[in-house]
C-alpha cells in the first residue's frame, strides 16, 4: 500500500500535490515568514517547548500576529497528527511548520486592513547521518553575507543557499560562517570548537540564530561538568583548534575533520565530541 502524503494548509489537511497556495502569498512574493524544523522519533516530538518558544520569538520578531485558535502548541500538536496521518510512527522524520503574513496584493508595506496569517505543516521521512557522523565531516569556511537579525528564523535563507551549495560543490558537509573575523555559525547548523582545551560557541545575538540542539547540548554539557564559554572563535584563534562539530535537529552533534581541506586536530572526531555525541544521542532516545 502506498504511504500517505498529506500536509496542513490554512486549517484544512489535503494530499500534498493537491494543497494550492495562492500567487500572492507574502511568503511567496517576499517570504514574509518564519518558520521551525522539529525533529520525531517513533511518532515522539523533541524538544517542543524550545521549538514552540523561538517560533512565537520569531512571530513577534516580525509582527506576525496568529488567528485566536492558532498557537505554536496548537501547530506541533497538528504536526503529530500528521505523523500518525503519514505513517511516520515508527523511525527518524521531521516536522515543518511555516507561518507567512498571508495572501495581499504586492505592496512592501503590511496590509491593511491586516489579513490571515497561511500556515502549513507538513511531515518528512528521515534519515539520520550515522555513518558520517562516526567518521567525521568536511567543511568550508565562507563570508557571512547575511542580514542584521539571524537570530529570527525567517524565510529569507538566499545566503544561506548559495553558501550551502558553495560548500557540496567544493565537496563539503557545511559552510562555516564568517563576519567581522569571527566564526558565526552555519549555513543551517551551530558551530562549536575547543581551543586550547575551551569549548567555545557564539553567543546568542543578532548575528546566530539560537539553535534547539545548541540549547539542549548547552544543558547537557552543563551535567557534565564541561565549561562551555560563549564566545567567539576568532579566525585567527581556527588554526588552534584541537576540536571542531557543529550541532543541528537533523545533524544532532557531526564531528568536522577537516576545515578548507585541513585537517582539525589529528583528523579524526575529538574525545569531547565523541562524549557529546553519546549524551544528546541519550537524551533523543530517552525524550
Amino acid at each position: 500500500m502506498k504511504a500517505k502524503d498529506v500536509v496542513y494548509l490554512n486549517g484544512e489537511f489535503f494530499p500534498r500535490a493537491e494543497a494550492r497556495i495562492s500567487v500572492e502569498d507574502r511568503a511567496f512574493v517576499f517570504g514574509d515568514g518564519v518558520y521551525e524544523v522539529l525533529r520525531a522519533i517513533n511518532g515522539r516530538l523533541f524538544a517542543t517547548r524550545f521549538h514552540n518558544d523561538r517560533l512565537r520569538r520569531s512571530l513577534d520578531g516580525i509582527r506576525i500576529s496568529l488567528e485566536e485558535s492558532d498557537s505554536p502548541e496548537r501547530f506541533t500538536e497538528i504536526g503529530s497528527q500528521l505523523l500518525r496521518e503519514n505513517g511516520l510512527m515508527e523511525g527518524e522524520a521531521t516536522v515543518y511548520m511555516q507561518v507567512s503574513r498571508g495572501v495581499a496584493p504586492r505592496l512592501h508595506n503590511f496590509p491593511s486592513p491586516p489579513v490571515p496569517p497561511s500556515v502549513y505543516i507538513s511531515v518528512s521521512r528521515f534519515k539520520p547521518y550515522a555513518e558520517l557522523a562516526q567518521t567525521g565531516a568536511n567543511a568550508i569556511s565562507h563570508p557571512d553575507l547575511r542580514w542584521g537579525r539571524c537570530d529570527l528564523k525567517t524565510l529569507n535563507l538566499l545566503p544561506n543557499v548559495l553558501a550551502a551549495q558553495t560548500a557540496k560543490e567544493r565537496g563539503a558537509f557545511e559552510a562555516m560562517l564568517i563576519r567581522d573575523g569571527v566564526v558565526t555559525e552555519g549555513a543551517k547548523t551551530n558551530f562549536f570548537g575547543v581551543v586550547d582545551g575551551s569549548l567555545r560557541t557564539h553567543p546568542c545575538d543578532n548575528h546566530i540564530l539560537p539553535g534547539i540542539t545548541r540549547s539542549v547540548l548547552r544543558d547537557l554539557a552543563d551535567g557534565l561538568d564541561i565549561d562551555l564559554e560563549e564566545s567567539p572563535i576568532k579566525v585567527s584563534e581556527i588554526p588552534r583548534l584541537s576540536e571542531l562539530f557543529l550541532t543541528g535537529t537533523t545533524t544532532d552533534v557531526m564531528p568536522i575533520v577537516k576545515l578548507d581541506d585541513r585537517p582539525i586536530g589529528n583528523g579524526k572526531p575529538g574525545e569531547l565530541t565523541r562524549r557529546l555525541q553519546k549524551v544528546l544521542a541519550d537524551s533523543l532516545s530517552s525524550g
